[in-house]
């Protein structure tokens, strides 16, 4: 009997204990006085339980201003958060820890109002004072952030000045046709831990990998609870993050994300088909037909989005080369002719290359933008199927003609060949290229692919433009086209056919630069979208680039994971992680 009463007496203090752990637990999940709690409109889900994923390279850095790579960005923007925060689903802005914002009618003074009670994850309070170090640091040219160059408006750094506790005004020279999309992407930063590190002039090397996890914090939903080198990172639930579900439960819900650190994307595939990784992302066509066909037996559920914000091209080297690298010189007077860019563009068998390297997972392209934005992208411009006989027109036209043999000569009796270079590492791009040249082979030219590493592949772009032409991509982080102004401005460091003009090379790169400067100060979006439409219409008429095809977005999740909605932008299948959990949690 005595056996049996303290067996008894034992359950119910372990029941107890667990109704006072759930108690506590639900009290510090509830808003606190004087806390201003976003409330989201996700599912209401259940506490508890680890997302395991998989990075196929480690971060590089834990620091948002100093992060350019991928992994580190994934990770980082798990723990903080912006003022105003472009929602990867809608695609439209919403309130983040700003919570509510006001623009003069001359579109000069932006007012923002911060949310009461906001905390950092080691439950230090921000203030004003914190966005205005944030925004210090981020336009600190000895700094070099990422960053800095959207902060600049007009030709002059946006100011910053703080009015009260809970509210600044950020002033520009010159109206902004973005508007409050310029908030996103900048991580508010706690002054209590990196002033110092800042004021020494350290603050590049603040925040490595090997920092201690009490010495970070961040207003994200998750902050670092380990590192281990070499095999994972994981992030534990943040008490005091500011958003709550619709019944006020604080989120995050999830106590842990964990990142795997997996060097390929096969082995990603291995560890998912494994059940080891609860989610994908970032797939190729192939490596998605083989998931497909097991996701039943498997217990996960596989998702083409469409196309998303990738866009594929080939383009011609037009660098004013001063004399130098007189192969390339001669080659030139081919790829300064429109007419010899439209008959490439007509030439290329985009269907093909959607059936054959992305095995219809894909769209074809013939401007910058693709169906996945909807917003921006030009509908009006003329889609032509492939056609060699309106290629040949071209080249006619041009003063090509063709010898006895069928080889492509100029108009001084030149065989036309010219040499692709592209990154080896990147499958689909080296395909292409493989297409390409048969394409072009029909046309009578010799094409001649070049495999190259990539920090050699941009080094010839960039430095010593020792290249004929070449295939490569570009993935906008989002919808609005100044996201990528850098690449259409003549003057842009990313204008990559003739990158960094003192002035416009030619006359139709000058009214692209007119249209674009003219949209980043208009205030209506209407008037914005009629001068980008315009800049589509000339790029699509002048070929620089010529478009290829837009791959799918390709996502995997475990069956059973809720208010998991992946997006077309950046952050596809993370960008909500703090709704995400789980109904019925995996075994492990």
């Amino acid at each position: 009997m005595r056996r049996h009463t303290v067996g008894r007496m034992l359950a119910a203090i372990l029941v107890a204990v667990a109704l006072w752990n759930a108690t506590a637990r639900a009290q510090s999940n509830r808003p606190q006085a004087g806390e201003e709690l976003l409330v989201t409109g996700g599912e209401v889900g259940r506490y508890g339980g680890k997302l395991v994923v998989s990075l196929r390279a480690e971060p590089k850095t834990l620091n948002p201003v100093t992060a350019v790579d991928n992994p580190s960005k994934e990770i980082i923007w798990r723990t903080m958060a912006d003022l105003v925060h472009i929602n990867r689903l809608t695609q439209k802005t919403e309130p983040s820890l700003a919570k509510s914002w006001k623009i003069t009618a001359d579109g000069l003074h932006y007012t923002l109002k911060l949310r009461r009670g906001l905390r950092f994850s080691d439950g230090h309070p921000l203030d004003a004072d914190d966005v205005l170090f944030s925004f210090e640091v981020y336009l600190d040219e000895k700094v070099h952030a990422s960053q800095r160059d959207l902060l600049i408006v007009g030709g002059k750094p946006v100011t910053v000045r703080k009015l009260d506790a809970e509210t600044l005004v950020f002033d520009l020279a010159q109206p902004y046709g973005v508007a409050e999309r310029l908030f996103d992407g900048f991580a508010i930063l706690p002054r209590h831990l990196l002033q110092q590190a800042y004021r020494e002039g350290k603050l590049a090397q603040a925040w490595s990998l090997a920092t201690p996890p009490a010495q970070l914090a961040g207003l994200g939903p998750f902050r670092l609870k380990e590192y281990v080198p070499g095999q994972r990172l994981v992030l534990e639930r943040n008490p005091y993050y500011w958003k709550a579900d619709r019944q006020g439960n604080r989120l995050p819900y999830l106590d842990e994300v964990a990142f795997l650190f997996v060097p390929s994307e096969d082995a990603q595939v291995i560890r998912f088909q494994a059940g080891d990784t609860d989610l994908i992302w970032r797939l190729n066509a192939e490596n998605f037909a083989v998931l497909a066909r097991q996701q039943q037996a498997r217990g996960y559920t596989m998702s083409d989005l469409g196309p998303g914000l990738e866009y594929n091209f080939l383009f011609f080297n037009l660098n004013d080369l001063g004399g130098k690298l007189p192969q390339i010189a001669r080659k030139q007077k081919w790829f300064q002719q429109v007419a010899f860019r439209q008959a490439i563009s007509a030439a290329v068998d985009r269907d093909g290359i959607v059936r054959l390297v992305y095995q219809g997972r894909a769209v074809p392209l013939w401007g910058q933008l693709t169906p996945g934005n909807k917003l921006w992208s030009n509908d009006r411009l003329p889609r032509p199927p492939r056609s060699l006989d309106r290629a040949r027109q071209l080249l006619r036209g041009a003063g090509f003609s063709w010898k006895r043999d069928g080889t492509l000569v100029d108009s001084e009796g030149e065989a036309v060949d010219f040499s692709i270079v592209s990154s080896a590492s990147n499958a689909e791009r080296m395909k292409m290229a493989t297409i390409l040249q048969d394409d072009f082979k029909q046309l009578g030219m010799q094409v001649h692919i070049v495999p190259l590493e990539f920090r050699a592949l941009l080094e010839r772009l960039f430095q010593n433009h020792d290249y004929e032409a070449c295939i490569l991509g570009l993935l906008s982080p989002d919808v609005d086209p100044n996201v990528d102004i850098n690449v259409w401005l003549s003057r842009g460091g990313q204008h990559l056919w003739n990158p960094g003009q003192a002035k416009p090379a030619t006359p139709w790169e000058a009214e692209i630069d007119g249209l674009l400067e003219r949209q980043l100060t208009a205030k209506r979006f209407e008037e914005r979208k009629r001068l980008y439409d315009r800049v589509q219409q000339i790029v699509a008429e002048n070929q620089p680039m010529v478009f290829l095809a837009s791959p799918h977005l390709l996502v995997g999740a475990k069956n059973g994971l809720g208010n998991f909605r992946p997006a077309v932008l950046d952050h596809y299948a993370l960008w909500n992680v703090e709704e995400l959990f789980w109904r019925d949690r995996p075994a492990r």
